[in-house]
């Protein structure tokens, strides 16, 4: 059974904040990017994964219909 290719939705990785409250405020702009890199980054993955549902809906109602003339077809 070969799988079709279906779109890719990676999911980000969480931002990570030191423990150290030091370590924080040394790394604060670093950190504050990161946070803002993950929103953005966070939508785009929903906004993927939307796209690969309604893809995914629509090629199972294809492979249904495909399914119901396969068995006509055949007399089942």
């Amino acid at each position: 059974m070969v799988a079709s290719q279906a779109g890719s939705c990676l999911a980000p990785v969480r931002p990570f904040v030191p423990s150290d409250s030091q370590a924080s405020s040394d790394f604060a702009d670093i950190i504050r990017r990161d946070f803002e890199a993950y929103i953005t980054d966070i939508q785009q993955y929903f906004h993927c994964l939307e796209r690969e549902r309604a893809r995914a809906f629509e090629e199972a109602g294809e492979v249904s219909q495909a399914y119901g003339r396969f068995l006509e077809q055949v007399g089942d």
